[in-house]
């Protein structure tokens, strides 16, 4: 919708997240909720911002814990935020933070709330990891009986097979499909190489190596010191590579399709841990506290399509509604940053936003959306260079364009991301 509503608007005021690392590595004692709660609390901190004033949390993860499967409502437990700050948690999958915000704007724009504060996080390191049918049926009947000999009994029927744990899905249910497998899909259909998507990635190395030199990532990422012991401090993230040419990603060999694949390890988003917040405020009341509004949330959209079709096509769907509410073109866009999921997947979605055959058959229309310039995607990197903790995507894309548009201090900014199930977002932001 476009997001003006009886002189209502809503402002994004500032935003936080952590260092991004891949899973498994540097961030990896650290829980969902660790990082969450350390970004909100850091946040709170550095912008002044009484707790009491926060009407709503609405915060996602992807890799849900099972002991908090409400993040959001122990964010605000475990945070200097009032225990009386309302709370829930949303999820849709890789757009997760960016529905959080989404539907915190609603309520601001209806005027149920002021305050919000949003975001998302995962940890990757930390899956949640289940037990067969069997094992739970024989435990849950074993917790039950009235004595030792029973219980035994019980037990005795576990067979070494049952005690094989379940890790998290990683295909699409309804397809039995991966996100990488729907990726080598669209390469196939839209005729996306294996050096494009190895030149895309490269590209995003170097922009976000050049951003962490120019000081772009500075004000965004706080140092986290690392749980249990709190010892060890991460102060950046930790994925992009200096050192990677065309020639080491081209060693790398298909991760999905072995024989004929062109996506690897090296053109493809890493597992990732971390988390990112924004607070987001009905714009005259930011002012009235004292806050310069970084960009205000002109339009939003969501898509979504059979993912049996193009899996991870959401954002050429999503976009040209986002632009209609806004009252804008693409060529009116000054910066845009859609979430790199796959090389792959950027590029397909590039070629749609430029396709009169797309625009007819998908969109409805007679004239694509048009061509995005090198210059205006992506432009300091993306989820290939710096990681990818689903959660956080959406809110960290959000924060570093409304930084960019205060660099520039005039235009307009786009975002967006794919999402598993075939579903997209994008948000329209404007100085």
């Amino acid at each position: 919708m476009s997001a003006t509503v009886n002189g209502r608007r809503v402002a994004i005021v500032d935003g936080l997240r952590t260092p991004f690392a891949k899973a498994g590595t540097d961030l990896a004692d650290a829980t969902t909720l660790d990082l969450s709660t350390a970004v909100v609390t850091e946040l709170l901190a550095r912008t002044g911002l009484d707790p009491s004033l926060v009407d709503r949390v609405v915060f996602g993860s992807v890799v849900q814990d099972v002991h908090a499967p409400n993040i959001a409502r122990e964010i605000v437990l475990a945070t200097p935020l009032p225990d009386t700050v309302d709370a829930y948690s949303v999820t849709r999958a890789c757009a997760t933070s960016t529905q959080a915000t989404i539907d915190a704007a609603q309520a601001i724009l209806l005027g149920d709330i002021d305050v919000a504060i949003v975001g998302g996080a995962d940890s990757l390191s930390n899956p949640p990891v289940t037990f067969s049918p069997e094992f739970v049926d024989v435990m849950m009947a074993a917790q039950a009986a009235r004595d030792l000999p029973t219980r035994l009994t019980i037990l005795s029927r576990l067979r070494p097979r049952d005690l094989a744990p379940n890790p998290p899905a990683i295909a699409d249910r309804s397809t039995g499909e991966t996100m990488g497998q729907g990726a080598e899909k669209m390469a196939r259909d839209w005729g996306i190489t294996r050096e494009e998507q190895d030149r895309f990635a490269l590209e995003s190395h170097r922009r976000a190596v050049e951003a962490w030199e120019k000081g772009v990532y500075d004000a965004e990422v706080m140092p986290f010191a690392v749980p249990p012991r709190y010892e060890k401090v991460v102060e950046r993230d930790t994925l992009p590579r200096a050192d990677t040419s065309l020639e080491k990603l081209a060693r790398l060999k298909p991760a999905f399709d072995r024989r004929y694949g062109t996506i690897t390890a090296g053109n493809a988003s890493p597992l990732t841990d971390g988390a990112a917040a924004l607070i987001l405020m009905e714009e005259q009341t930011a002012r009235r506290l004292g806050y310069e509004p970084k960009a205000i949330i002109r339009s939003y959209a969501t898509a979504a399509v059979d993912p049996r079709w193009q899996l991870l096509i959401g954002p050429a769907l999503a976009t040209p509604v986002a632009l209609d509410r806004a009252g804008l073109t693409l060529e009116d866009i000054d910066v845009i940053d859609i979430h790199e999921a796959f090389a792959a997947q950027v590029l397909a979605v590039r070629r749609a936003f430029a396709s009169a055959e797309f625009a007819r058959q998908h969109l409805g229309r007679d004239e694509p959306i048009g061509e995005i310039p090198n210059e205006k995607l992506n432009i300091y990197g993306g989820s290939i260079s710096l990681g990818h903790p689903f959660g956080a995507t959406g809110a960290r894309q959000l924060l570093t364009m409304a930084n960019e548009l205060v660099r520039r201090d005039r235009g307009t900014a786009l975002v967006s991301q794919c999402a598993a199930g075939g579903l997209g977002a994008t948000v329209i932001l404007e100085r």
